[in-house]
């Protein structure tokens, strides 16, 4: 039996309400490098480098990396240059194995 079907959300997980999800998360994650980048320079209480590591495992990868890069934040920190892509990397293999297993 599949595990989608026994908990009941194959009718959520259609194509487009993944899509809409992808595209709300990776503009959070987009947004939230760039609110933070704003508030590192101008002294404002920071978003906890947790949150935005939490943001890219929820599926916003894409648009914390390109947020990463266009507002130049975060990019001299090891836990962003090499986390940030590996976590990336491992959905996009998760979700390939995913696809093909079912």
């Amino acid at each position: 039996m599949n595990l989608l079907t026994n908990l009941g959300l194959t009718q959520y997980l259609t194509i487009p309400n993944v899509l809409i999800y992808l595209a709300i998360i990776n503009s959070i994650g987009f947004l939230a490098m760039w609110i933070d980048k704003y508030k590192a320079q101008n002294g404002y209480w920071r978003i906890p480098e947790g949150t935005l590591i939490m943001i890219t495992l929820l599926g916003g990868g894409i648009g914390t990396i390109s947020g990463m890069y266009k507002f130049r934040h975060k990019t001299k920190k090891m836990k962003f240059t090499v986390g940030l892509p590996t976590i990336l990397i491992a959905e996009i293999i998760f979700v390939i194995y995913f696809l093909i297993k079912y």
